[in-house]
């Protein structure tokens, strides 16, 4: 006689609590971001967006340092070296681009222009607003049982479409433009680095991030469809 088919196993309640709590806090982390950014769009301009959040958008990104932790342990089922890819990519710019020349950010200096301060706060509008979806559909899925509202469903498997090229393009140049002043602000190895990292090290980074997001909408709207028509089928 055939094994009886074994029930899914339930995630531990503290598991789950603690990861409902992480993406809370993640999502209410981003949408000050957001908030901050626009504010300072709309009240002041570009240039001074990184005076209004630098400091506290370097710190929230660095908090999702957590997820490669999550990820290495097994806490969640995201795959180490894409979730690395992401994670590390951010930090060289919160850390090794912005944060040694916040000039670029600013628009201002030697280094800094209108066009820096625009696509600092490019990347910000589409960092933001990807983690506040994705972090907002985490935990209402968690805590839902698996069942986030249809609207934020469509956002999560949609919205990279337009928030991925965007972010991904701002971050490039601003690596880019950070190669000069990266010679007499830090050494000319650095500034060499630099010029490696966007020009042979990011396009490949981005492709299998940009991929992996499409795999994986592939396979969620797969199974939408299998559910649907098996929801038709007991229907009828």
């Amino acid at each position: 006689m055939a094994d009886a088919a074994k029930p899914p196993k339930r995630s531990s309640p503290v598991k789950n609590g603690y990861l409902i709590l992480y993406n809370a806090v993640s999502a209410t982390l981003w949408l000050t971001v957001l908030g901050r950014v626009v504010g300072a769009n709309l009240t002041a301009g570009p240039q001074l967006v990184y005076p209004a959040v630098g400091e506290f958008c370097k710190w929230t990104q660095t908090l999702a340092g957590m997820e490669v932790l999550h990820s290495l342990l097994g806490i969640v089922r995201a795959p180490l070296f894409t979730t690395f890819i992401q994670v590390f990519s951010r930090y060289a710019i919160v850390w090794g681009v912005t944060g040694l020349f916040p000039e670029l950010a600013r628009g201002r200096g030697a280094a800094g222009d209108n066009y820096t301060s625009l696509a600092y706060s490019s990347m910000l509008v589409a960092w933001s607003a990807t983690e506040v979806i994705r972090y907002t559909y985490f935990a209402l899925s968690l805590s839902s049982g698996g069942r986030p509202p249809s609207a934020l469903h469509w956002l999560r498997y949609h919205a990279f479409f337009i928030l991925y090229p965007v972010g991904i393009s701002s971050e490039a140049y601003l690596i880019w433009r950070a190669v000069e002043p990266a010679k007499a602000g830090v050494s000319p190895l650095y500034s060499t680095v630099l010029f490696g990292y966007v020009a042979l090290v990011y396009p490949p980074s981005a492709y299998i991030l940009y991929t992996h997001m499409m795999a994986q909408r592939r396979k969620v709207m797969r199974g939408s469809k299998t559910d649907n028509k098996a929801g038709s089928k007991k229907i009828t």
